[in-house]
């Protein structure tokens, strides 16, 4: 138990560790999009000769 100052702080970050979790999970989730839309996008100058990496998959274009 915290006495003093730092009670009314541990009072408040009590409940927010589901929070953190989906704060977390979203920020992955949207490098690991970003990252496949990236590179299935046409290549910015400096990049057009580059491979893309294995273990992204290809999008199509078309529908």
């Amino acid at each position: 138990m915290l006495i003093g100052p730092l009670a009314g702080l541990a009072a408040v970050f009590e409940g927010l560790g589901p929070f953190y979790a989906v704060l977390a999970l979203g920020f992955i989730a949207a490098v690991s999009l970003g990252s496949v839309a990236w590179y299935n996008s046409k290549r910015p100058a400096g990049w057009e000769d580059k491979e893309r990496p294995d273990f992204l998959p290809k999008v199509d274009d078309e529908p």
